[in-house]
């Protein structure tokens, strides 16, 4: 049933649109927007305050929303630990694994994989991986989730929400890059802290503090749970609610799992992960990367106040239906039979806030989902051009090259909307198991790819090969049975026909087992193939980060490189006298029309200038340094320790 709105928030909304909107156009006219610097990694121009808001409000989306508030109004606090572990992992992006990525002067991070490995083979498939995972639990995630709240305002059908969330989203994405998606990122980071905030304090005020909210909690039961036994055991509150670190062999987040598979998971996800990694590699130096990172995972210590809890308050509030146990009372409500714990979080701040602060805290959301959506879409887009489509047309231009990305965010929107129906029957009606099930299927093997690559020099090309085409079908095998064998709804008199491989061995179990399995079989081939000799090796490991000799190309990746250097033309912001002599022959009309469709596409028109080798070496340096002034190093150290002791001391606190 969809709950009232007023003409006070719909203006709130309409500004706020407008202002992104704005900040989001405004961005596209800066310079070094028509290459491929200034397009996916912003001129490496950053600042490290956007680039750590850009990190968390790349994260904070919409799922975050409705799957870690939902996963929260079901299960209690243990949900926590996927926002926590964040700042472990973003410390270690900093830390470990960008001086790598800097140093080898990596746009991508299939291009990583070409410098450290070579060939071909593997970069496509790091390539292809990476825009399927962003159709299965990324664009099509934040279209599903936001669809939930314009759905939850609005009564709107699922796809017609998802048209409107579209709309806004796609105009700035695809015009102005990642300077565009940075900037509007850390406006919208903004709005969405200070919203969420405010709905924090409502809220726990309102239910009597953190302790009255621990006892109500578990008796947030609905009238239908407690007067029918059957579905007892589904909508009452788990006794281990207020604990992060839970049995090993029955609970629903397992600290086994917690600490060992979530680590795969999240090492991919913070440090090498298109998505986050290209935000650092958009600073202007090293010291603004790593203060960035380490911003970054400053904020993911909020998750636990701003969506935990209020989740939690909501099944409190609205126990009859974020608490539904029956099946087709939950579809009655929500549409969705597995539950409607997904709902938490929009009902609160539908039914909670007053009218005008409703309009703001709405914003926020939208602003979380477009603020995701947006980072995906250009990171999508950056590997299709820079990784896939430079395989084939080596020598494409610039033009060429800026469509290739906008058609790419197209097509990749397109087949996430067709996905859309497998969201709305997983993993118990709560979404954020969804994503990370998928997650533990695919990712792992990938994870542990970069981690020998990048800290043992003996890994080769066809050990990493090998070992994911072969977790890779052992991965795919397990989703498929998930998918295939879904679990009887809870309280039905329906047999649980599964397989013991879903029913026994819990998603982030399998995502442990998995990533040792490719480790050994990655170990194992390697040991017994040719390692890549040692000059082809500077700066693409740990160990040889600070290497002043450059790596040994090949023919072909010689002429990877020369490519891709063109891109990085230095910026001659002030027309020549060639170029001024061009445009006085042209009329009126065609430099309009010329005007347009650059500003379009993102392209410039002008007079190429060849780079020269001088030039060619003083871009290299200062793209690929490593420097950091000695004061803003031990002040990086000092609070990246800071951070993680924090971090430690509430883990310990809730466990």
């Amino acid at each position: 049933m969809a709950e009232n709105l007023f003409w006070e928030d719909y203006l709130l909304i309409g500004i706020y649109f407008a202002i992104v909107l704005a900040v989001g156009l405004w961005s596209t006219f800066r310079p070094n927007r028509g290459n491929a610097k200034g397009y996916f990694l912003a001129g490496k121009t950053m600042h490290w305050v956007p680039i750590g808001a850009s990190i968390y409000a790349s994260n904070i989306g919409a799922p975050m929303f409705t799957g870690l508030a939902g996963t929260a109004a079901a299960s209690g606090i243990a949900v926590t630990i996927y926002e926590w572990h964040a700042v472990f992992f973003l410390i270690m992006l900093g830390w470990l694994f960008l001086p790598v990525y800097i140093a080898c002067g990596a746009f991508t991070m299939p291009e990583y994989v070409r410098k450290r490995f070579g060939g071909h083979r593997l970069r496509m498939y790091v390539s292809f991986l990476a825009l399927v995972g962003y159709i299965l639990f990324n664009i099509s995630g934040e279209i599903y989730t936001g669809a939930i709240f314009l759905r939850q305002m609005l009564d709107w059908n699922l796809y017609l929400c998802v048209s409107a969330i579209l709309i806004v989203t796609a105009v700035y994405t695809t015009v102005g890059g990642l300077a565009s998606v940075i900037y509007t990122d850390t406006l919208q980071t903004v709005v969405l802290v200070v919203g969420a905030t405010i709905l924090f304090f409502m809220s726990i005020i309102d239910v009597g503090g953190y302790s009255a909210m621990e006892q109500k909690y578990m008796m947030a039961v609905s009238n239908q749970t407690l007067h029918n036994q059957s579905f007892f055991s589904c909508g009452m509150p788990r006794s281990d609610s207020f604990h992060i670190f839970r049995d090993p062999l029955s609970a629903d987040i397992p600290w086994t799992g917690a600490l060992l598979g979530l680590s795969t998971l999240g090492l991919y996800a913070w440090d090498q992960d298109q998505i986050i990694v290209q935000r650092t590699l958009s600073a202007k130096n090293m010291v603004h990367a790593k203060a960035g990172s380490l911003l970054g995972a400053a904020l993911k210590l909020t998750g636990f106040l701003l969506f935990v809890i209020p989740g939690m308050i909501a099944r409190i509030k609205y126990r009859e239906e974020v608490a539904c146990s029956s099946p087709e009372v939950c579809y009655e409500f929500c549409k969705n039979k597995a539950g409607c714990s997904n709902v938490a979080y929009p009902l609160l701040v539908l039914r909670m806030l007053p009218t005008g602060l409703r309009g703001l805290m709405l914003a926020a959301l939208l602003a979380a989902l477009m603020s995701s959506l947006t980072s995906i879409l250009n990171s999508a887009s950056s590997i299709m051009t820079m990784d896939i489509w430079r395989q084939f047309r080596k020598r494409a231009s610039e033009h060429e090259l800026m469509i290739v990305g906008r058609v790419t965010v197209l097509i990749l929107i397109g087949l996430s909307i067709l996905w859309l129906p497998i969201l709305e029957q997983t993993q118990g009606g709560m979404f954020w198991f969804y994503v990370q099930a998928v997650r533990s299927y695919l990712i792992p093997p990938l994870c542990m790819l970069f981690i020998l690559g990048i800290f043992w020099k003996r890994t080769t090309e066809q050990g990493v090969f090998w070992g994911l085409m072969i977790s890779l079908v052992v991965g795919i095998v397990r989703m498929v049975l998930d998918f295939y064998y879904t679990a009887p709804y809870c309280g039905s008199n329906e047999p649980d026909n599964r397989p013991e491989i879903i029913t026994k061995v819990e998603f982030l179990h399998f995502a442990t087992l998995l990533a040792l399995f490719a480790t050994i079989v990655m170990v194992m081939i390697s040991l017994f193939t040719e390692p890549r000799p040692r000059e082809k090796l500077h700066r693409v490991t740990w160990w040889t980060r600070h290497d002043e000799e450059e790596p040994e190309l090949t023919d072909d990746e010689q002429e990877d490189e020369m490519t891709r250097q063109e891109d990085v033309k230095p910026d001659h912001s002030k027309p020549g006298q060639m170029e001024v002599e061009v445009k006085n022959k042209q009329g009126f009309g065609t430099r309009l029309k010329k005007g347009c469709r650059n500003w379009v596409f993102g392209t410039v028109e002008k007079p190429d200038r060849q780079l020269t080798e001088e030039d060619r070496l003083v871009m290299r340096k200062k793209m690929t340094s490593l420097h950091k002034a000695s004061f803003w190093k031990k002040v990086l150290n000092i609070s990246a320790v800071v951070v993680g002791t924090v971090t430690v001391f509430l883990l310990g606190y809730f466990h």
